[in-house]
């Protein structure tokens, strides 16, 4: 199967094809109101990470990730995946995408589980241990894991699992 990439041009106006390709890659900085703020603790990522989430943290588990530049500022997060009251699909290369579209330099990755249990489950340390290993490969930290309740955290970065 071949691709054909079209090729717009304003009028009056003369552009190849490779200057029309170099602009879809050019790298933008936009305004935001993105809050641009330093994480040094699982507290402070707690708190950050919490206003992701509402009413819903107790009904099921949704999937975020925390995308920070090298100083461990935050630069923008995403929700990876929502599920049911008991699971959630988490998908390593949707994770990358996020990790990777936003530049990011280090990763923390959170869910709830809406039981009010804290404990990781055998699969939440399998996926944890699977995205830290393939951010490696782009030199990206998966700096830690938030398990979120209605009252708790887990960190795993704290329990020393990272």
């Amino acid at each position: 199967m071949t691709m054909k990439k079209k090729h717009y041009s304003v009028p009056g106006e003369e552009t190849s094809p490779a200057q029309e390709s170099a602009k879809l890659y050019e790298l933008k900085k936009t305004q935001t109101d993105f809050p641009n703020i330093q994480i040094t603790s699982s507290n402070d990522s707690e708190r950050f990470i919490r206003n992701f989430y509402f009413d819903d943290i107790d009904v099921y588990e949704s999937v975020f990730i925390l995308m920070l530049n090298a100083s461990l500022y935050t630069i923008g997060y995403a929700k990876i995946s929502q599920g049911g009251v008991t699971g959630s699909v988490v998908d390593p290369r949707l994770v990358g995408k996020y990790a990777l579209d936003s530049l990011a330099s280090a990763v923390i990755l959170a869910h709830n589980h809406p039981s009010g249990n804290t404990k990781p489950s055998k699969e939440d340390i399998q996926i944890t241990h699977k995205i830290k290993l393939g951010l490696e490969l782009f030199e990206i930290d998966l700096i830690d894991h938030l398990i979120l309740t209605h009252n708790n955290k887990y960190s795993f970065a704290d329990q020393g699992i990272l």
